[in-house]
């Protein structure tokens, strides 16, 4: 009976115990560790979901409004040219143009042309290699 009674006495299991006692002892040093790890998933996670996006949005926003004032820009640009364009159009400013820019005339007007001023001599020292060179400019 003593073997039967040796082989119930490792059958039986030991009584419960309280999961507070049982449990791996949590430290002061391994909670501090774990509040440091969440807290850097969690700044890590704030600068992913909303640091990076606004500083993106931002940019886009810039770049938005820098294309708007571009675009008003050349809007006013194209505006002067096609006033332009249509100045370009009428007889007055193509006789204009032709008088001003090709010396044109209409018949039996009598075109002047006002020539420029001669350039000033040149002046160099009366040294021995400008000597010839001040003939030959002066000419």
């Amino acid at each position: 009976m003593s073997s039967t009674a040796s082989r119930n006495a490792r059958r039986t299991q030991p009584p419960p115990v309280p999961p507070s006692v049982a449990g791996p002892k949590v430290t002061r040093s391994r909670r501090r560790l774990l509040a440091g790890l969440l807290g850097s998933i969690l700044f890590v996670g704030f600068l992913l979901l909303g640091v990076f996006p606004t500083r993106t949005y931002l940019t886009q926003k810039t770049a938005t409004s820098d294309a708007r004032a571009e675009l008003s820009d050349l809007e006013a640009r194209n505006r002067l040219l096609d006033r332009r364009i249509a100045r370009l159009k009428t007889p007055a400013e193509i006789e204009r143009i032709a008088r001003e820019q090709y010396g044109l005339v209409r018949p039996g007007e009598v075109a002047y042309a006002i020539l420029p001023p001669p350039p000033p001599p040149v002046r160099l020292p009366e040294v021995w290699p400008f000597v010839d060179a001040v003939d030959q400019l002066n000419r």
